[in-house]
C-alpha cells in the first residue's frame, strides 16, 4: 500500500519548503508614546475651541481693563484696578487658567469617559508612560500658547495705557520675566489639570477638584483666623501660582522663585497621586 505526499508545486498546497519570515517587532518607546499623545491631542476638536477661548479670554480681558483703566481707581473691567499695566494685561489670567485647566482635565479624564483608554493601556503597558507624555505634551502646548496670549494682551494694551502713570514697555524692568511667568503658571495649570482628570477618572470630578484647589481654598482660608490663615495662604496653590507672574511682591506674598517651586510641588503631588492610582488600580 503507497502512501500519498503533498507535491509542494500543487497550487493550493502550503510550501513548506521556505522559512516563514518573522513578524517585525514593535518596541513601545518614549517619542512614539509622545507622538501618540500629541496626535491625540490634536485630534480633539475641544483642543482648538478651549485653547482659542482661553487665548481670547486673556486678550479681551487686558483690553477691556486697558481701555477702562482710570487712574482715580473709577475704571471698570479686569484689571482696571491693577497697579501696574502686567497687572493690567494679565486681568484675564482667572479666566484662561480657568479654560486651561479645563483642556488639562478633558485630554485625561476624557479617555476614562469613553473607555478609549483601555485601548491606550493596551497598547503602552507600562502605563506611566501615558501620563508622563499626556502631560508633557499638553504642557508645552499650553506653554506656547499662554506666553504669546500673555505678550499679545500686554502690547494690545499699550496704546490705551500710554501716557499713565501705570505704562510700561517690554523693555520695562521685570516686564518680560512676568509674562513668561503668566505662560509658565498657566502651562502648570493645564498639567495640574491632566493629572486631577487621570486621579479622580472623571471629566466633571476634575473640573470640581481644580476650581477647588485654584479658587475654593482660597475662599476657605480667609475663615480662619487671620494670624493661621497669613501664615497659610501664601503658600495655597492659587496663590503661590499668582506670585510666578506678579511684577511687584505685595506683604505676605512669595517671590517669583518661590512660588514657582511651591506651585511646582503641587502640581508634582497631583501627578504622583495620578501615577500611584494608574499602576495600583484596573481602568
Amino acid at each position: 500500500m503507497s502512501t500519498l505526499t503533498a507535491d509542494p508545486a500543487t497550487p493550493g498546497s502550503p510550501d513548506t519548503s521556505r522559512p516563514s519570515r518573522p513578524r517585525p517587532g514593535y518596541k513601545v518607546t518614549g517619542p512614539r508614546v509622545l507622538r501618540a499623545e500629541w496626535a491625540k491631542t490634536w485630534s480633539l476638536r475641544s483642543t482648538w475651541i478651549t485653547l482659542g477661548v482661553a487665548v481670547f479670554l486673556l486678550v479681551a480681558a487686558g483690553l477691556l481693563g486697558a481701555s477702562n483703566y482710570s487712574p482715580s481707581g473709577t475704571g471698570r473691567g479686569p484689571g482696571a484696578d491693577a497697579k501696574d499695566a502686567v497687572g493690567v494685561a494679565l486681568g484675564g489670567i482667572g479666566f484662561a487658567q480657568l479654560a486651561i485647566g479645563v483642556l488639562g482635565v478633558l485630554i485625561s479624564g476624557g479617555e476614562y469617559s469613553t473607555g478609549m483608554i483601555r485601548s491606550t493601556l493596551a497598547a503602552v503597558p507600562k502605563r506611566l508612560p501615558v501620563l508622563w507624555s499626556k502631560a508633557a505634551v499638553f504642557g508645552v502646548v499650553a506653554l506656547a500658547v499662554a506666553t504669546v496670549g500673555a505678550f499679545a494682551s500686554f502690547l494690545a494694551g499699550e496704546h490705551f495705557l500710554s501716557g499713565d502713570a501705570i505704562a510700561l514697555s517690554v523693555s520695562s524692568s521685570g516686564v518680560v520675566r512676568s509674562l513668561l511667568g503668566a505662560g509658565v503658571f498657566l502651562a502648570l495649570v493645564g498639567v495640574l489639570g491632566v493629572a486631577l482628570g487621570a486621579l479622580v477618572r472623571s471629566v466633571a470630578g476634575g473640573i470640581g477638584l481644580l476650581v477647588a484647589v485654584m479658587m475654593l481654598l482660597g475662599v476657605l482660608t480667609g475663615l480662619l483666623p487671620s494670624s493661621l490663615g497669613n501664615d497659610i495662604s501664601p503658600y495655597l496653590p492659587g496663590n503661590a501660582g499668582g506670585s510666578i507672574y506678579a511684577l511687584h511682591q505685595a506683604s505676605n506674598t512669595l517671590s517669583p522663585g518661590a512660588g514657582l517651586a511651591v506651585f511646582a510641588g503641587w502640581v508634582a503631588l497631583a501627578l504622583a497621586g495620578a501615577a500611584w492610582r494608574l499602576k495600583r488600580s484596573d481602568a
